[in-house]
């Protein structure tokens, strides 16, 4: 599907910018690294080929195009009004990876949505007295590494060169994985915004949850990011014989780890108060045979909550249970965090924005919390941060079925456009 013809400045229907996202979003979903579903991990061959798309579009959509260290693509528009503002920018963004087995709207729609919103406020001559960057970024899904947010960190300027050394599970290093896909990883201060030239960061993402398809509204205003903290557990035991190991004399690593898991479970079940979650999303058994008492297992943590102390509070409490559980079975256990994020608060005059360009499409306004992570968590220490949600069916995310429909993606185009225009009167005069 071609991106729109560049020639072509008349406005487009909320329906026909629908449309238009669709046929978008289409194209990036065929975009994998593997034949039989879509999987478009940081730094892979089928990234790289997105993001020349997203190039081509932001070009069309009258952007100026760059990639950044870290592999970001930017689109940038200047202002197009004089005021003390111009020389700033309003950042729009969201991410072109994937997780393992995706769908096809979870970070891209937003990308999409932040391009045709920018090409809809030049083809109805919009005037901005700031200019505006579409940034889309990579490795926000934090699957191909044991990283996360690196991209976003980087415009944040909270990235370091030790974070370029984690390496995949092939031992490829993200340091190395950034020459190949042609970015300059020494580079990696250049990517950072000066705070004084940003104004916000504004991001639009399907709800991954049912609440908005529950209030039968297309869209949402998000209040806040949930926090959250992965962690790398190991736990070390001993391998030995499956048929003459004796039950209680074995250090059986895997049910250690199972242990674990199933207070993992209900220290979360206990906390949904607050919106706390926990997840074991990756497990690996070492040796991995089927005669063998498991001597080591590897795997993964995620613990979210919509405040940081039941997040915090959840964590002690997992770290005491896995020592009294590895006490008690002879093995040993490690629980290493490598990523962190405080919860993000969406500033009120972007969440008013947004309410503006949803209020102007005749619709009310949700206020609603972001269980799910997302780049505005590295961007929150560069700048404000503002969320709009886009209604998705069921709540189904992070898998093949995630779905939007073309009509909800266009009134999320417009109200992109409106949050656009009402932050413009409110810089329009600012010193």
């Amino acid at each position: 599907m071609s991106p729109p013809d560049p020639n072509s400045l008349e406005p487009s229907s909320p329906h026909e910018l629908g449309v238009r996202a669709q046929s978008l979003l289409v194209v990036l979903g065929s975009i994998s690294d593997d034949p039989t579903h879509l999987t478009r991990l940081y730094l892979s061959p089928s990234h790289r080929r997105a993001a020349d798309f997203v190039g081509d579009w932001m070009r069309t959509a009258g952007l100026k195009t760059s990639m950044d260290a870290l592999g970001t693509v930017r689109g940038s528009l200047d202002a197009t009004s004089p005021g003390p503002n111009a020389g700033r920018r309003l950042l729009i963004g969201s991410h072109i990876d994937t997780v393992t087995n995706a769908g096809s709207y979870d970070g891209t729609a937003g990308v999409v949505i932040g391009i045709l919103a920018v090409d809809e406020i030049r083809r109805r001559g919009i005037k901005l007295p700031f200019g505006i960057d579409v940034l889309a970024f990579g490795d926000e899904e934090g699957v191909r590494f044991p990283t996360t947010l690196l991209s976003s960190s980087a415009i944040a300027g909270t990235i370091t060169a030790e974070m370029l050394l984690k390496s995949d599970r092939d031992g490829v290093s993200v340091r190395k994985a950034l020459m190949d896909f042609g970015c300059d990883p020494d580079k990696i201060d250049e990517a950072a915004y000066d705070r004084d030239e940003v104004l916000g960061y504004l991001e639009v993402h399907i709800e991954q949850g049912p609440v908005l398809e529950h209030e039968k509204l297309p869209l949402g205003v998000v209040t806040s990011i949930a926090g959250q903290t992965r962690f790398k557990c190991i736990v070390l035991g001993e391998a030995g014989h499956a048929g003459t190991s004796p039950m209680g004399l074995r250090r059986d690593a895997l049910a250690a780890s199972a242990e674990i898991m199933g207070e993992i479970e209900r220290f979360a079940r206990e906390g949904r108060e607050h919106s706390l979650v926990a997840t074991v999303g990756q497990l690996i058994v070492s040796p991995g045979a089927v005669n063998v008492v498991p001597a080591r297992v590897d795997f993964s943590l995620d613990v979210r909550a919509a405040t940081d102390q039941p997040r915090l509070d959840a964590i002690a409490a997992i770290r005491t249970a896995a020592r009294e559980i590895a006490e008690r079975r002879h093995v040993a256990v490690m629980i290493e965090s490598y990523h962190e994020s405080q919860t993000t608060p969406c500033a009120t005059h972007l969440q008013d924005g947004f309410a503006s360009g949803i209020e102007r499409l005749g619709l009310p306004v949700l206020r609603l919390t972001s269980g799910a992570g997302h780049d505005g968590h590295a961007v929150q220490h560069l700048t404000d941060v503002g969320m709009l949600f886009v209604r998705c069916r069921g709540g189904i995310s992070h898998n093949p079925k995630e779905f939007a429909e073309p009509d909800d993606l266009g009134l999320a185009v417009e109200a992109l456009v409106g949050a656009i225009e009402h932050l413009a009167g409110h810089f329009g005069g600012d010193s």
